[in-house]
């Protein structure tokens, strides 16, 4: 029986940074993956491939044209599934390509297969050939992440009936497709068809969406797919969901409103991937999502040699973020020197259009009692937005009124996800509005919509006391 000074148990976004960071100190480090190539569900189902779908759909759409060329304008005029694939799988490969190197560059053992404790310091892995190994390790990292949630009452069959994962496997484009659950997930697949000129309609039970979002950009993002022609079908729970025949989907909602498509994705939440790992044996329990409570600073779970990052942990369930909690935890584990997690990040909701936000929403300050001012710019304020050809997207700062501090930045639009980190910069080094109004940005850029807002909320504020 092998051992090692760390166990890392899956190889998606904190998995690997934990491992690389605790290979760097020297450490003996041994990476267990269940699935045939490293990665994780971010590489395989996740991130990389809802995101390079997405970039696909935009580029043989000609998305980006239609403010210019009319709605009819295309790139390709007949989109197949298999066009689609088509980038998946060469994104795919280069990425488990870089990981594969990164590993054996910092001499990290890898192994496949489905890893289960025997007892708190040691695991079983059954290979791929059915053998069985053990190894034990020192201190241990959980980083398994999510599957889908797959409740009894869904009738999935993998080809008109789908999950989150599921989805990227379609045969075939639907006409028409029923979305069922608004969260990130939801949101971004419904957007992504749509984009395709599929017809989407948008099933949530609650009478809102994407609630830890601040509410006026929701409703901007809201107007956008309305706009667009989905169907937001809010409010009302799913009594039934049946297949009547090959492409014909319905479900049943509350009230008993009926919705037909052709094919229907299941998104509304994920379990931790957990149940295999025989977590009894080393003294771990889960919640009923099968996730891990840990220390929210050092990722220690209640076994103090166990230590889990990532998605299996919860909220906020990001890739970016899964990635910082795995090399901290590393650190925490080894004993060495480690920072604290950032107070403020920013969060990306790959939609059409995307979503970026980092800091305070507008609800959370009034509900702290700050006063407070906003400042808004419109894209198409921008002259690199009338470039574009964009009639849509918004940029929003919250400011303080006593100290005159960013508190938080919101965004709707084209390129959302890379202009936040101008407002976390600033956010998180304590800047002011002075820092926006004061400085030169390219022209033309979208960027230049910081300075636009800046002067919005100035013109509210006024000057600074001297």
């Amino acid at each position: 029986m092998e051992s090692f000074d760390l166990i890392v148990i899956g190889s998606g976004p904190a998995g690997r940074r934990a491992a690389i960071q605790a290979a760097k100190f020297g450490y003996d480090v041994l990476v267990v993956e269940r699935g045939r190539r490293v990665g994780g569900v971010s590489v395989h189902t996740g991130t990389i491939p809802s995101k390079t779908l997405r970039e696909t759909v935009l580029n043989l759409t000609g998305w980006r044209e239609r403010g210019f060329y009319g709605r009819s304008y295309r790139v390709k005029d007949d989109i197949s599934a298999a066009d689609l694939r088509a980038r998946l799988h060469i994104t795919l490969d280069h990425e488990v390509e870089v990981l594969e190197h990164q590993f054996a560059r910092n001499k990290v053992f890898t192994v496949s297969g489905e890893a289960k404790f025997v007892d708190p310091h040691v695991i079983e892995v059954e290979g791929e050939a059915g053998e069985l190994l053990r190894f034990k390790g020192d201190k241990y990292i959980i980083a398994v992440g999510t599957k889908p949630f797959r409740p009894d009452y869904v009738p999935f069959d993998g080809e008109y009936i789908l999950d989150s994962d599921e989805i990227l496997e379609l045969s075939d484009l639907p006409r028409s497709i029923a979305v069922i659950g608004a969260g990130v997930i939801g949101v971004e697949y419904a957007s992504i068809f749509s984009a395709l000129d599929v017809h989407v309609t948008l099933v949530e039970p609650r009478d809102s969406m994407l609630d830890f979002l601040d509410k006026e950009l929701v409703a901007d993002f809201t107007h956008q797919l309305r706009d667009r022609g989905i169907a937001l079908r809010f409010g009302a729970k799913v009594e039934d969901i049946a297949k009547k025949g090959p492409g014909e989907c319905e479900i049943t909602l509350e009230g008993g409103r009926c919705i037909r498509s052709n094919v229907i994705l299941f998104a509304a939440g994920r379990m931790g991937a957990t149940p295999a790992l025989n977590l009894d044996a080393c003294g771990l329990s889960v919640d009923h999502r099968g996730r891990l409570k840990v220390d929210p600073m050092t990722f220690q779970t209640e076994v103090p040699h166990i230590f889990a990052a990532g998605d299996v942990i919860g909220f906020p369930s990001l890739a970016s973020t899964s990635m910082e909690q795995g090399r901290i935890s590393a650190c925490h584990a080894l004993g060495e020197k480690a920072y604290d997690p950032p107070e403020y990040f920013p969060y990306g909701i790959y939609a059409v259009p995307e979503i970026s936000t980092v800091g305070m929403t507008e609800e959370e300050i009034r509900e702290r009692g700050i006063p407070y001012e906003c400042g808004v710019a419109r894209f198409r304020e921008t002259s690199r937005g009338h470039i574009m050809g964009l009639d849509s997207g918004m940029l929003k700062m919250i400011f303080s009124l006593k100290t005159r501090r960013l508190l938080g930045c919101h965004i709707v639009g084209e390129g959302a996800t890379e202009l936040v980190h101008i407002g976390q910069a600033v956010l998180n080094l304590k800047g002011t509005l002075e820092y926006f109004v004061e400085n030169t940005f390219n022209y033309p850029t979208l960027a230049e919509a910081y300075k636009i807002a800046a002067l919005d909320a100035w013109n509210r504020m006024g000057p600074l006391e001297s």
